[in-house]
């Protein structure tokens, strides 16, 4: 008798261990099927960690975080680390090989013209207009995205772009021959017009280019010179005004289409919030960068001459014809109707 209740008791042990072990297992398993529930995804940015555009990225990653509950989680991947710049963006995301990134918009301008319209020269006269253009243009850009299997979700503007310079530039004698990086085709034929010699150069080869001697001069913000530090080869910042150009943020649309209902409204709840706080954000930076540069002893030439933007403002006045003229009715009517005609 005492026997079969030693057998007994220690069975019902070994059976006791086996039910703590699967029940171990088991949490392992639930566990494992809510981290693989969990959707990763990466985004693209070829500009660092402290500029305008990485910094709006950053917020859009956390409001998806807290709009979805945490069920998304997208990773920023700043400086081009991923390997490509905005040049590569659009068939990057359109192939699935980057489900996000913030792409300059000039960059697409081989996928379609309309993608100049944001760094026409001379067009906007500050942010607020800026915007308005953008509104007006929008639905023309999301179905260019649509094409090509992408969802437009929020645009980054820069801030004035104006010339980065080793010397004064104070009239159109000053950019003759200057070998000045542009990052367009609408600043290329601009200061080719005005007797400049431009070279259209992606952002990860500026500051080599600068370095080298490559180039003199640069048509950027204050904002992209500030971040790249660009008092240790520029001595001089002229705030031109010559355009408010955007960035633009965009999505694989299989990418999106794979989340669940609710986690597709907190992407575009989330795009929204960003959009709104990226328009905010690059109203007051333009004097935020001022006083970094005052502290480097940049010098500032703000306002420029007007025989300075009198020669720009002519070179330009074919840019927009041009672009009038490759985008047709739509650019025709993009202009119109942000002129009140």
């Amino acid at each position: 008798m005492s026997v079969f209740l030693l057998k007994v008791s220690k069975n019902m042990k070994i059976n006791k261990r086996a039910l703590i072990c699967s029940a171990f297992l088991g949490a392992g398993l639930i566990s494992s099927q809510a981290f693989s529930q969990t959707v990763r995804m990466d985004f693209s940015n070829e500009y660092n960690a402290n500029s305008i555009h990485a910094q709006g990225d950053a917020y859009f990653i956390e409001r998806v975080k807290e709009l979805s509950g945490g069920s998304i989680n997208i990773t920023l991947h700043t400086g081009g680390a991923l390997g490509f710049n905005s040049g590569d963006h659009f068939y990057a995301v359109a192939d699935g090989a980057v489900e996000i990134a913030d792409t300059l918009s000039g960059t697409m301008s081989g996928i379609d013209p309309i993608f100049l319209l944001s760094s026409l020269p001379f067009v906007v006269n500050g942010v607020d207009e800026a915007r308005r253009l953008y509104e007006i243009a929008k639905p023309y850009y999301e179905a260019i995205f649509e094409e090509s299997d992408q969802i437009l979700l929020y645009a980054s503007p820069w801030p004035p772009s104006g010339v980065w310079s080793k010397t004064a530039i104070d009239s159109q004698t000053d950019l003759r021959n200057l070998r000045i990086r542009t990052f367009d085709r609408n600043g290329t034929e601009t200061f080719r017009n005005v007797g400049a010699s431009p070279v259209s150069l992606s952002w990860g080869d500026v500051v080599p280019q600068l370095a080298t001697g490559g180039i003199s001069a640069v048509l950027t913000s204050a904002e992209a010179g500030a971040n790249a530090s660009f008092w240790e080869h520029q001595n001089y910042f002229s705030a031109i005004q010559y355009a408010i150009p955007l960035n633009m943020v965009h999505m694989n649309k299989d990418s999106f289409e794979r989340l669940s209902d609710d986690e597709q409204a907190a992407i575009m709840e989330a795009a929204r919030l960003t959009d709104t706080h990226n328009w905010a954000a690059v109203e007051t930076r333009t004097e935020e960068n001022y006083q970094v540069l005052s502290e480097y002893q940049v010098t500032l030439n703000d306002p420029v001459s007007d025989e300075l933007i009198e020669a720009l403002s002519e070179a330009a006045a074919s840019v927009v014809e041009n672009w009038l003229e490759s985008t047709g009715e739509r650019g025709m009517t993009i202009l119109s109707q942000f002129r009140g005609e």
